[in-house]
């Protein structure tokens, strides 16, 4: 029971300073696997030796990766700063080490083919918009209709990572099904006023304020489910966003049908916005900027993929080297 409320103080703390959802639930899963694996010690009663103890478990017995085992360390350090008041001393940590990877990216064809592969609506449209707008999955999924701005042609994403709201572009092609989908959202709205239906989330607690702000259209989801759910925070049962499950399953199917071999996910969309754009010629800050990094470091990482190691133009020595043999009769 201690451990439950712990883990719920954990929970709420959480919520408070914005971390996401994903986040917060990853972080209290570590946390109450950190305890358990000290045999249900209250981490009051335990320090800097078994918080190095558990960390380390992970890289030499578990194997993580090292974002994972850092994303350990820094939930189990969140429950002893924020939530115990406790600050832990200097720990020495066995850390895995941290490989440099490149994300997949499809080419401009390959990444038409994969979207004209999306089944169903609003599935295509999202997955449109994740590629056309560089949005994350759940920036996708948490957009408001008033976030729409059709006479600026932007789109405002709202407590992106970081909690930091930025512009993007609203592509012109995407302008009607926007203003089609928008139509069915005014019709589920209509349904939910109609039967009373709570008004959807909204954050910071913007509803104490504002106690009708979630029922107002504008609030409303641009993305709603079919039916309704019930908040795990608040347990109110009302309508919520698409699930990010299906939009994933769809977009994986569809690369499947494209004969596409990388494996597609929903952020692969985000990855080709980038590096797209970069290979148009836009200036590395532009896409800092678009994709909402707080470093240009993190957004350079889309360079390696448009100039690998800064050889584009490098002539392999086999190119320029005599044919022998088969591949000289061939004509290769």
């Amino acid at each position: 029971m201690a451990e439950k409320k712990l883990l719920e103080q954990m929970a709420d703390k959480i919520t408070a300073l914005h971390y996401s959802p994903k986040t917060g639930a990853a972080y209290v899963e570590w946390a109450r696997r950190f305890i358990l694996f000290h045999n249900k010690r209250h981490p009051r009663e335990m320090g800097a030796a078994e918080v190095e103890a558990f960390v380390n478990h992970l890289a030499n017995d578990r194997r993580v990766s090292a974002s994972t085992q850092n994303q350990a360390f820094h939930a189990v350090k969140f429950l002893y700063t924020h939530v115990l008041k406790i600050e832990l001393p200097a720990i020495n940590l066995l850390r895995a080490k941290q490989g440099k990877h490149l994300p997949v990216v499809l080419n401009p064809e390959d990444t038409l083919r994969v979207l004209d592969e999306v089944e169903g609506e609003p599935f295509n449209l999202m997955a449109r918009l994740l590629y056309g707008a560089g949005l994350r999955l759940r920036e996708c999924l948490t957009l408001r209709v008033k976030d729409i701005d059709f006479g600026n042609s932007i789109i405002t994403v709202r407590g992106g990572k970081g909690n930091k709201d930025r512009t993007v572009p609203l592509p012109r092609t995407l302008v009607k099904p926007l203003m089609d989908q928008l139509g069915i959202c005014r019709n589920l709205w209509n349904i939910d006023r109609q039967r009373g239906m709570p008004g959807v989330y909204v954050p910071d607690a913007l509803d104490v304020k504002y106690p009708n702000l979630g029922c107002e259209f504008g609030w409303f989801w641009v993305f709603p489910a079919q039916g309704y759910s019930t908040d795990p925070a608040t347990k109110i049962r009302r309508r919520h966003h698409q699930h990010e499950s299906e939009l994933q399953r769809r977009i994986h199917a569809a690369s499947k049908r494209a004969g596409v071999v990388q494996r597609v996910s929903p952020h692969v969309f985000r990855h080709c916005f980038a590096t797209h754009l970069l290979l148009g010629g836009y200036d590395i800050r532009t896409v800092q900027d678009l994709m909402g990094h707080n470093d240009v470091k993190t957004t350079m990482i889309y360079t390696h993929v448009t100039m690998p190691g800064g050889w584009k133009h490098v002539v392999s020595p086999l190119d320029n080297a005599p044919m022998r043999g088969s591949y000289a009769s061939a004509g290769v």
